[in-house]
């Protein structure tokens, strides 16, 4: 496709945003005015000020930089559709705040809680339902040989001719493979048995470029034996305005994901994470801890006071028990739970390790003889676990991840990959918690947090939350 045809598409696209937040806010006012003709007409008749006009007008000039900020004139050719739809989400709800900020600074009394939800969940409805549409239909024209971008890969080793499979495997996506680039070496005859050529050596790789139609370099070099190749590659594609592109695989990480980010002066990191939480979806749960913790606190007031004096009446020490453990990357953090043990528990552990029930450095006695009468009761409907919502509070915690563990817990794991449980914030309940407590072996406990890490979403989050309902009611609540 060529650049003025690309960039009168890519300038319909912008406009074609900007009358989809019109639409959107078109489709708010409705919800607000309850489509009533005559309050219709009232919100027509605003529209027609000229203050108003020009606080409109400056509205979408803010959704337009969101939307450009966010990346969304960008090429998503190689993006995943849920990367672009969570793109256009953190857009939309950007935009709406500034609607938010915009009805405070100039007193606009339309808008309301109701017309900033309506205005979101339009917005996103139909963005994302275009964005979709948009797709496919690209995807038709590259499947008929349009909208095509020339690719030239450098390095043919495995990885190499592995990504190219891939792209020669998604015709939708719209690349030729012009060839490959590299040095005669051993590795050149068996690379030939994959059906690519290799069109030019490095010191060719100029002539080619100044020669041939190339929209996209890939470099898929051995970054620690080639370095300097690699270097000299990106130099020159910079210089000739090529775009050029690294495999993200370069130390073969199995489970990690990636992502690139831009710090000082311009420099760029490209980032390995396990698991999901990052992003809005991590600031909603973080929200979603404060709220909730601060809530539980307020409702559960009788209960905690209750708990409290009933402590303090049946035993000697203080009512609330703080115990040292390793949260977020294994810092120390002291945990509140109401003291259900005589004073000196921690002194006699050494005297009943040999009781232990649990496999692994976990230590856990059913019946535990340091076990206080009420402290008993506090265990079995998980109540001594209540003061942990001030953890969650503070953000030492949240409602759900995996336990917080003692630290003599820790020094005794003997397995680096059970360590990733704490790359996220510990939390009051997790998978273990729903899924059998005391019953499941030390091995399958980390799994099961491990999984609840690669699976993360705000939905299991709940469903969790629900499910511990009635694990607390059944007397396996958190430990």
């Amino acid at each position: 496709m060529g650049t003025i045809r690309r960039k009168l598409l890519l300038n319909l696209l912008k406009l074609f945003d900007l009358v989809l937040m019109v639409v959107a806010f078109g489709f708010a006012t409705l919800v607000v005015s309850h489509a009533s003709l005559a309050s219709l007409e009232e919100v027509l008749a605003i529209r027609v000020k000229i203050q108003n006009f020009v606080i409109f007008t400056g509205l979408l000039f803010c959704w337009h930089m969101i939307f450009t900020m966010c990346g969304m004139y960008t090429s998503h050719r190689l993006s995943s559709r849920r990367d672009e739809v969570l793109d256009l989400a953190k857009a939309i709800s950007i935009g709406t705040f500034v609607i938010f900020v915009g009805h405070y600074l100039f007193h606009i009394k339309l808008i309301t809680p109701k017309f900033l939800v309506a205005f979101w969940a339009s917005g996103v409805l139909v963005a994302m339902i275009s964005r979709v549409i948009m797709r496919l239909f690209l995807a038709q024209v590259r499947l008929h040989g349009r909208n095509l971008r020339d690719m030239l890969i450098v390095g043919i080793n495995a990885r190499g001719v592995q990504f190219a499979n891939k792209i020669k495997e998604s015709p939708a996506l719209g690349y030729r493979i012009v060839g490959f680039v590299d040095h005669d070496r051993p590795e050149l005859e068996a690379f030939r048995s994959s059906g690519y050529k290799r069109v030019t050596d490095f010191e060719g790789l100029p002539s080619f470029l100044r020669k041939n139609v190339v929209d996209e370099v890939v470099i898929a070099l051995p970054m620690r034996s080639m370095h300097e190749e690699a270097s000299e590659v990106a130099a020159l594609c910079e210089e000739q305005g090529i775009l050029i592109r690294f495999a993200s695989t370069l130390f073969d990480l199995k489970i990690s994901r990636r992502r690139v980010e831009e710090v000082v002066d311009g420099d760029s990191l490209i980032t390995h994470y396990t698991g999901s939480l990052e992003g809005w979806p991590v600031v909603i749960k973080r929200v979603i801890d404060i709220v909730g913790s601060a809530l539980m606190l307020i409702l559960l007031s009788p209960v905690l006071l209750l708990a409290a004096v009933l402590i303090k009446l049946t035993s000697k020490g203080p009512v609330m028990f703080v115990q040292q453990r390793l949260g977020l990357n294994k810092r120390h953090f002291g945990i509140y739970k109401f003291r259900t043990m005589v004073v000196d528990a921690e002194k006699r552990m050494k005297e009943i390790e040999h009781l232990n029930e649990v496999s692994g450095p976990v230590f856990k006695i059913k019946n535990d003889p340091r076990i206080t009468p009420i402290g008993k009761f506090l265990r079995k409907t998980s109540i001594d676990e209540l003061p942990q919502l001030l953890n969650v509070f503070k953000g030492d915690m949240s409602l759900v991840g995996p336990r917080p563990l003692p630290i003599r817990d820790y020094e005794g794991f003997s397995e680096d990959w059970q360590r990733r449980r704490f790359s996220i914030r510990p939390g009051i309940t997790c998978l273990w918690q729903i899924g059998g407590r005391s019953s499941i072996s030390f091995e399958k406990w980390m799994e099961l947090d491990l999984q609840y890490i690669d699976k993360w979403s705000l939905w299991l989050d709940l469903e969790i939350l629900v499910k511990t309902i009635p694990a607390v009611l059944k007397g396996s609540g958190a430990a």
